[in-house]
C-alpha cells in the first residue's frame, strides 16, 4: 500500500509543480496586464506623460528648433527623450508605490499567493510601456514634422535607450515611494524630477549654464541616459559605455535602499 502511494505521488508531485510553475507565469503576465491597463485608463497619469516631452518637443524643437541651430531638432529629440521616460518610472513606482503602502495594498498584495517579484514586474512593464509610446511618439514628429534625418539603426539604437533607460528611474521611483507619504508623494517626486531634468541639461544645455550646476549634472542619472540617447542619434561626445555603467550603479544603489526600507518597515 506504501509502494504504491510513493509511486502514485510521484507523477502527482510533478504535476503540481508544472502547474506552480503555469500559475506563477500567470501571476506575473496577469499582474503586468493589470498595472498596463489601470493606467491607460487614468487620464491623470498618461496624458502628462504624453504631453509634456511632446508639447515641448513641438515648441523648442520644432518650432523653434531650427532658429537655434540645424541640429537642434536632432539634440532636442535625445533630451525630450529622456525626459519623456523619467515620468513613468517615478510617479508609477514613487507615487504609487508610497500611496499603495499608505491604504494597505502593498501589505494585501504581499499577503497573497502570488510571487513577490510580480508586483514589481507590472510596474516596470507598465513604465517600459508608456517609455515606449514616448518614443515613438517624439520620432514621429522628428522625422516627419521637423525632418530630421535618422537610420533605422539609429531609430533603434535611441528607442532601446529610452526603453531601458527608465529602468534607472523606476528603482530611483521605488525608493522614493518606500521612504516618503503618500500624502506628500506628488509634491516631492514634482520636486525631484523638474529641477533633476532641468539641472540634467535636458532643457538647456549644459555649456550655457553656471559651472556649479554643470558639476552637480555629473551626479544625477537624466545626464547620463541623455548622454547615451545623443549617442544614439549620431551626437555623442566620448564614450558610451561609463554612462551605461554609471546608470546600472545608481539602479543598483536605488534597488538596494528600497529593499532594505520594505524589508524594516514594509
Amino acid at each position: 500500500m506504501n509502494a504504491v502511494s510513493s509511486v502514485t505521488a510521484i507523477p502527482v508531485a510533478s504535476a503540481a509543480r508544472e502547474m506552480t510553475r503555469g500559475r506563477v507565469l500567470g501571476a506575473y503576465l496577469q499582474e503586468a496586464r493589470a498595472e498596463c491597463l489601470r493606467y491607460l485608463r487614468n487620464p491623470g497619469f498618461m496624458i502628462p506623460t504624453l504631453i509634456l516631452p511632446t508639447a515641448f518637443y513641438l515648441m523648442f524643437g520644432i518650432l523653434l528648433g531650427h532658429a537655434n541651430g540645424p541640429e537642434a531638432p536632432r539634440y532636442l529629440l535625445a533630451a525630450y527623450g529622456t525626459f519623456g521616460v523619467m515620468s513613468p518610472g517615478l510617479f508609477g513606482f514613487g507615487v504609487a508605490s508610497s500611496m499603495e503602502r499608505d491604504n494597505g495594498l502593498l501589505t494585501l498584495k504581499r499577503a497573497l499567493p502570488m510571487p513577490p517579484g510580480a508586483y514589481l514586474l507590472g510596474k516596470v512593464v507598465m513604465a517600459m510601456f508608456a517609455a515606449a509610446v514616448v518614443s515613438c511618439v517624439l520620432v514621429l514628429l522628428a522625422t516627419l514634422v521637423a525632418h530630421v534625418q535618422l537610420s533605422p539603426a539609429q531609430m533603434a539604437a535611441l528607442f532601446a535607450t529610452n526603453l531601458f533607460g527608465s529602468l534607472p528611474f523606476c528603482a530611483m521611483g521605488l525608493m522614493l515611494g518606500m521612504l516618503i507619504k503618500g500624502s506628500g508623494a506628488p509634491g516631492i517626486v514634482n520636486l525631484i524630477y523638474l529641477p533633476m531634468a532641468f539641472m540634467s541639461g535636458l532643457w538647456f544645455p549644459l555649456s550655457l549654464m553656471p559651472k556649479a550646476v554643470q558639476q552637480i549634472a555629473l551626479a544625477l542619472p537624466p545626464y547620463h541616459l541623455n548622454q547615451v540617447a545623443l549617442a544614439a542619434v549620431g551626437l555623442g561626445q566620448g564614450a558610451v559605455w561609463p554612462h551605461v555603467a554609471t546608470l546600472a550603479g545608481f539602479s543598483a544603489v536605488f534597488l538596494a535602499i528600497a529593499a532594505r526600507r520594505l524589508r524594516r518597515h514594509g
